[in-house]
């Protein structure tokens, strides 16, 4: 583990210093050249990102696809999302605008004598282990996404934004950032001020998030693919997921995606009785598509669409 961080931050140290560095003094931003350096970091774990949907999870589907591709423009959409959450632009337009807030809402609280808390110093000598406070920190934030991802669900005006996830009608590896710009900030809001609540240290939050979408990714691939009766419970399969996206999952019972919520590890579906593992690969997508209700083919249709469905209009 400290091997690859001490990887990672020389070759993120290098296109700083080749790239985001001499670019922010072109521009007369000297001044933000530490936040430059924090968005280097993200834009490297996008690239490496992206370097593996493209051939290893691009693989996966080639060689047993779900569905022929068949509408590849909605594709191409999904595409244009998953490079503006992948390559850093919205981490950093969070970061000049709404993580400032919450840091100072946490650190006012901390001044009015919230006690601190680290993670890392849960079981001495065992979490300050590399590998065992990542595990730690990586099961947390699942179980906060699980949380969060239920709520997106049971929530009218919450679930108006997040349909805009399930309308893809062709789910592939570029799926899972297909969500509406407002739902992503209230989710990774939430994320950040538990980031700040438990004091996971920045180069491990990357790492976090990191993996967490990797393997998001990989959940949404257009790919048949299970882990078995015993490992299928232990990590999130293709199949497993696409449960959660599916018609049937919930036409007609007034419950949308009621089953697999989980992120990561389905342990949260089986704790608190939402998993499911008898469906195959069924269709995905949102009932009332099939009324002929318009989530939007492009970028900003869709965000427009899922801001009238948030005032009701």
């Amino acid at each position: 583990m400290n091997t690859l961080t001490d990887l990672f931050g020389q070759v993120q140290q290098a296109l700083f210093e080749t790239v985001m560095q001499p670019m922010l003094f072109g521009m007369g931003m000297g001044n933000l050249l530490e936040d430059g350096f924090v968005a280097t970091g993200w834009l490297l774990v996008g690239l490496l990102q992206i370097a593996v949907m493209l051939t290893l999870f691009r693989a996966l589907e080639r060689w047993r696809p779900v569905e022929p591709l068949t509408d590849r423009a909605a594709v191409r959409v999904d595409v244009i999302y998953t490079l503006i959450h992948r390559l850093g632009l919205f981490r950093v337009a969070l970061f000049f605008t709404v993580e400032p807030l919450w840091t100072g809402l946490v650190g006012q609280l901390r001044v009015a004598g919230l006690p601190s808390f680290a993670l890392d110093d849960l079981w001495p000598g065992v979490t300050d282990i590399a590998w065992v406070s990542f595990v730690l920190y990586l099961v947390l934030f699942d179980a906060v996404h699980y949380g969060l991802h239920r709520a997106q669900h049971r929530f009218g005006w919450w679930w108006q934004l997040h349909a805009l996830h399930h309308s893809q009608r062709q789910m592939t590896l570029w799926s899972d950032n297909r969500n509406h710009l407002l739902d992503d900030l209230l989710v990774d809001s939430a994320v950040v001020i538990v980031a700040l609540g438990v004091g996971i240290a920045p180069a491990q939050f990357v790492g976090v998030v990191a993996v967490t979408q990797l393997l998001e990714s990989l959940s949404h691939a257009n790919v048949r693919m299970h882990f078995g009766r015993f490992f299928g419970r232990v990590l999130v399969s293709p199949r497993f997921h696409r449960e959660h996206h599916a018609i049937a999952e919930w036409q007609g019972t007034g419950t949308p995606g009621g089953h697999n919520f989980s992120v990561l590890f389905p342990v949260w579906d089986l704790l608190f009785g939402t998993a499911r593992f008898d469906r195959g690969y069924g269709p995905t997508g949102v009932p009332d598509q099939l009324q002929g209700r318009d989530y939007g083919r492009g970028f900003w249709a869709q965000q427009w669409l899922g801001l009238t469905r948030l005032v009701g209009r």
